[in-house]
């Protein structure tokens, strides 16, 4: 009796549904990794172009450095710092990394964004101008903001030489009066630098949320 031995191979089926499927994972595979990459170049051009602009910034000869604080703080926390020296201080601060904002008051040590006299709360660089009548030691409060884990800041100080005239004597001290004064005294090129810090904002986001629906 003769015996017949048959080998057998399994053989793989590609359906209709399966060949339309691998090259739809490869697409992807190969668009998530590009747009991973463009969100890594935009990252580091950001960080470069906000470090060069800080760094090349012009400071008025009437302006005199008195001191530069660095410091870190955590997402919805106040790091507080106080303002001894007399006279008219110019507060500068550079967020170098997440959102630091600014709040400042000659009525309390612990100024917030619920009690201050004096704020800026751009997303780049925060000015506040402290006039020579508020009294000493002022409040200044840096809050980080809750949009970042941890934020960076770096805050020069400086004194103003500058005399102004005022004809009928200084005039008295109105909150209101003064941030609007701070709002015009912001030059062009402070208001092209937050437009183009919310620019790179939306932009970055919406690359995380093409990112996530990738993967």
């Amino acid at each position: 009796m003769s015996h017949y031995f048959l080998k057998l191979k399994w053989i793989r089926v590609f359906t209709t549904h399966d060949v339309g499927r691998v090259p739809l994972m490869s697409n992807i595979r190969v668009m998530a990794a590009h747009w991973k990459k463009m969100l890594v170049i935009l990252l580091a051009a950001q960080t470069l172009l906000m470090g060069d602009s800080f760094e090349e910034e012009d400071v008025p000869d009437e302006w005199i450095l008195l001191h530069v604080v660095q410091g870190q703080i955590g997402a919805g926390n106040y790091s507080y710092l106080r303002l001894n020296h007399e006279g008219k201080i110019v507060l500068q601060m550079q967020s170098l990394k997440g959102d630091a904002d600014l709040y400042v008051s000659d009525m309390t040590l612990h100024p917030s964004f619920d009690e201050y006299e004096l704020q800026s709360v751009t997303c780049g660089q925060d000015v506040v101008y402290v006039p020579a009548h508020f009294r000493r030691p002022v409040g200044i409060g840096i809050y980080g903001h809750p949009s970042h884990l941890e934020s960076e800041f770096e805050m020069k100080v400086y004194y103003d030489r500058t005399i102004v005239d005022y004809p009928f004597g200084e005039a008295s001290y109105n909150p209101e009066e003064m941030e609007a004064s701070q709002k015009r005294t912001h030059s062009p090129e402070d208001q092209s630098q937050d437009e183009e810090s919310i620019f790179w904002t939306i932009l970055i986001g919406i690359l995380k949320l093409i990112l996530e629906i990738l993967f």
